[in-house]
């Protein structure tokens, strides 16, 4: 592998690995009676969420994880996520907060990796892969650690979908010679503009049930066929 034709800068990742940290915090608080975390679950959970995106998107690459390189990260996700331990009640009383934070920690571990994958010379194509894994990675191993449903294969706010969006977003100003660092915010800014009026207007993909049941209906009858 080649060197990348540029570097995320580590105050850009830390902030990324920050704020996950800190959504982390936020989803952790909403668990209650015997299922509620202590400090050291919440600070797991911080870890997940702020770096397992990055981890993801290093070792698709091929390159070792960036997150393991530096002290910082792994304190910055622990820390972030512990302060937002003791903001959580402020914070969950804010509900636009959580939902802008979701959908800008998305859209900056998207942006980062696509950026990176490009960085390398992967194509454009898997380098819109390897972002969109770097944007749900850290959500998926949260859910696996704590035996829940993997939320991105249920119905849910296009979350996966907004990532793509603004993951091909920048690809493809890149190609057009746009600077990788204005692409990137692009990026950014087009996840979370979708992400977030994804869960406004509820906006979610169909269900296969329902499409599944369309076709049997019509094929049975069921539905009747409007002819112009």
């Amino acid at each position: 592998m080649t060197e990348p034709l540029f570097t995320i800068p580590l105050w850009a990742d830390l902030l990324g690995v920050g704020l996950g940290g800190v959504q982390g915090a936020m989803f952790a608080s909403g668990f209650q009676g015997e299922r509620r975390l202590d400090w050291l679950g919440v600070a797991i959970i911080g870890i997940m969420i702020g770096m397992g995106g990055g981890l993801i998107r290093d070792l698709l690459i091929g390159q070792p994880p960036a997150t393991l390189q530096s002290n910082w990260y792994l304190i910055t996700a622990a820390g972030a996520a512990l302060f937002g331990m003791l903001l959580a009640g402020v914070f969950n009383r804010i509900n636009t907060f959580i939902v802008v934070l979701d959908a800008v920690v998305i859209g900056m571990f998207g942006a980062f990796g696509v950026s990176k994958a490009i960085a390398f010379g992967i194509p454009p194509v898997p380098a819109v892969f390897i972002g969109v894994c770097a944007a749900v990675g850290g959500g998926v191993l949260r859910d696996v650690l704590m035996g829940l449903p993997v939320a991105i294969m249920h119905v849910g706010s296009l979350y996966a979908v907004a990532a793509g969006v603004g993951c091909t977003a920048t690809v493809v100003m890149h190609l057009f010679d746009v600077d990788i660092t204005a692409a990137a915010i692009t990026g950014i800014v087009v996840t979370a503009v979708i992400r977030v009026l994804a869960v406004i207007y509820d906006v979610s993909l169909p269900e296969q049930r329902r499409l599944y049941r369309r076709k049997v209906a019509t094929e049975t009858g069921m539905i009747p066929i409007i002819k112009p």
